[in-house]
């Protein structure tokens, strides 16, 4: 029997946490810091996901046999390779892998040396340099700081002086900190968005489920990026010959790229697609598991995720079967007023308890903490309400109607997760 730890606190890691906790494997669950919700699967640690250190520490002390990292900062701090070094086998990138999402510049670089399919992009360091070149692409016109900003660091600009905005508070504010000391300019694809996860190790990538996440803060697309809104899965845009497109054209490329390129890549890799006219093509990469597609689609994964990792860090993913469950899935996020912008905390929630004994429903925790005897708001992202169904219609009205459960002061959420086209209703 095995002991594991979870590094995270998110609704990510609520929902790797819960899927674990299925495991026969498992005899002892650990999730750092963890949050009100996890607290259920799983012992929490009062220990910060960046706290390398710490986590190392703990993870010896505990005899720990696999680490699970969610989140994307320590991955680019290089916890991977801090607990290769004490012994613990680790699921997730090391740093030198971590560059695929710690910078967009890195990935577009490995795009472009691969031959992937992606958006034709220009870099800048230099805010006079970027503004002479404002709308290169036309408009739309996609604006990305190079580093980690949160999922927020992206901006679409419709017009010049949204551009203008954009590289002000880039470059000359610096609301992203460092992140925003290099910027990508890219052309804006057009079509249908999509992710796909894959689990990945040395010799074989395989995709999971695909899903589909709303990164808009408002309904029909409006409003700032957000780490994402809502999710279901599988997508409603991919058919078997896209798939077959994405496989030839981008994983299995993407593979080689990475033994060519000396990328021992082992965990998860997160493609951000758009389903063009031409093909689908890269919108970005990411190291982990995407948060809130993860809630989705380990809702449908019927494998015990344990082994599937384990095979992932041996470097036997090849010999593991893996099988998801024919339902769909649909979450919806709910979130704290103000959010992406400032938001309060310490809001009371109720109606948790609305999912209790179901066995496709449940309500992931994402910015959450205990209070005395109730459980709080402590996040921008507060919960997710998740549910399967038979069909993908049935399982959006099953996850807006627990969603209309859970209510705590200036709660706001989208009300149209899971619609194809949302500008067009």
């Amino acid at each position: 029997m095995k002991k594991v730890l979870v590094v995270g606190g998110g609704g990510r890691e609520h929902a790797i946490c819960w899927k674990l906790a299925q495991s026969k494997e498992i005899e002892k669950l650990y999730c750092a810091p963890g949050n009100a919700g996890i607290a259920d699967t799983a012992e929490c640690v009062g220990i910060s996901a960046e706290d390398i250190e710490g986590i190392c520490a703990f993870a010896k002390e505990k005899e720990i046999d696999l680490a699970v990292i969610g989140p994307e900062v320590p991955l680019s701090m290089g916890i991977v390779d801090a607990l290769e070094a004490v012994g613990v086998k680790a699921f997730g990138p090391n740093k030198k892998c971590a560059q695929l999402e710690a910078s967009k510049s890195f990935t577009k670089a490995f795009l472009a040396r691969h031959n992937i399919p992606t958006a034709k992009y220009s870099e800048y360091t230099s805010k006079e340099e970027i503004e002479k070149n404002i709308g290169i692409y036309g408009y739309p016109m996609v604006i990305k700081a190079d580093g980690l900003a949160a999922g927020k660091g992206v901006v679409l600009a419709e017009n010049a002086e949204d551009a203008q905005k954009a590289i002000d508070e880039m470059m000359g504010e610096k609301i992203f900190g460092s992140a925003g000391d290099l910027i990508v300019v890219e052309e804006c694809l057009k079509g249908i968005e999509a992710s796909m996860l894959c689990f990945v190790d040395e010799h074989t990538i395989v995709p999971m489920e695909s899903a589909q996440d709303y990164k808009r803060i408002f309904d029909n697309d409006k409003g700032p990026n957000t780490g994402g809104m809502g999710s279901y899965s599988p997508s409603l845009v991919f058919t078997p010959e896209i798939e077959q497109q994405i496989m030839d054209r981008i994983l299995l490329p993407t593979l080689k790229g990475f033994q060519e390129d000396g990328l021992d890549f082992k965990g998860v890799l997160f493609v951000g697609l758009m389903i063009t006219s031409e093909g689908p093509k890269v919108i970005e990469f990411n190291n982990r598991f995407g948060d809130p597609e993860t809630q989705s689609v380990l809702m449908r994964l019927d494998t015990d995720l344990y082994k599937i990792m384990d095979a992932v860090v041996n470097n036997k993913l090849a010999e593991q079967e893996i099988k998801w469950s024919d339902k769909r899935a649909v979450t919806i996020v709910l979130a704290s007023e103000g959010y992406p912008g400032s938001y309060p905390k310490g809001k009371v929630i109720t109606g948790l308890d609305s999912a209790d004994g179901a066995e496709d429903l449940v309500i992931f925790h994402a910015g959450t903490k205990f209070d005395g005897g109730n459980v709080v708001t402590s996040g921008g992202r507060v919960l997710g309400a998740a549910a399967t169904g038979a069909s993908h219609d049935e399982a959006r009205a099953k996850a807006y109607a627990l969603a209309e459960k859970i209510k705590f002061e200036g709660v706001q959420y989208r009300k149209d997760i899971g619609l194809l086209n949302p500008t067009d209703k």
